[in-house]
């Protein structure tokens, strides 16, 4: 499969994308009690939302790590997603981008958006990247109050895939689907995604 470099790939519907979070229980289990997220949730730091499944469990380690022992699905508005990603900044600036321009940018942006290496089901790296989002200030504001429309806990569905890995059987058809997200291109610029061009060669894995 010929997988652009820097390809946001997601579930999604006609109105909202499908981001992953984990947390300890005593943040997940209030959220999906109340549908949103609630104390001890604090608003005051940034919050990283993932599209990619894979890429959740390899920060979460299949939710074994402490305090990301509970995996949510949240279901966000794309128009939310949308104003998130036009009011990013790249967490690390691109070969050849004024750095003074990048530090004003950032310093100014409520969204950070990197690209990380794609994940296997075993958290080995792929030659293609996929999208983190780190929300702050406003944008978690916005993500808290305006954005989801639903929490969903999927430990258990972590759980069963992660037994079904260890015990050495192909997981594909277990994992949640997944398909290019569209994007116009002045917001796929702003991001860095490259839907159409090669790996460059400069960035490695």
């Amino acid at each position: 499969m010929n997988v652009p470099y820097r390809q946001i790939r997601a579930a999604y519907t006609d109105t909202t994308i499908t981001v992953y979070q984990a947390y300890d229980p005593a943040i997940a289990e209030p959220a999906v009690a109340a549908r949103r997220f609630v104390p001890p949730f604090k608003r005051e730091r940034m919050t990283w939302i993932k599209p990619s499944f894979l890429w959740m469990m390899y920060r979460c380690g299949w939710a074994t790590k402490p305090g990301q022992t509970r995996v949510l699905a949240v279901d966000i508005t794309r128009a939310g997603f949308a104003w998130a990603l036009e009011h990013s900044c790249l967490s690390h600036p691109e070969p050849g981008t004024d750095a003074a321009e990048w530090r004003q940018r950032l310093r100014a942006s409520p969204v950070r958006v990197q690209w990380d290496p794609e994940r296997t089901p075993r958290h080995h790296a792929l030659p293609y990247r996929s999208i983190q989002v780190g929300l702050s200030g406003a944008a978690v504001t916005r993500y808290l109050d305006e954005w989801i429309t639903g929490i969903t806990d999927v430990t258990g569905m972590v759980h069963d895939v992660h037994r079904a890995l260890r015990a050495g059987r192909d997981v594909t058809d277990l994992l949640p689907r997944k398909r290019p997200y569209p994007l116009p291109t002045e917001l796929a610029r702003t991001v860095g995604a490259t839907p159409d061009a090669p790996r460059p060669a400069e960035e490695g894995v």
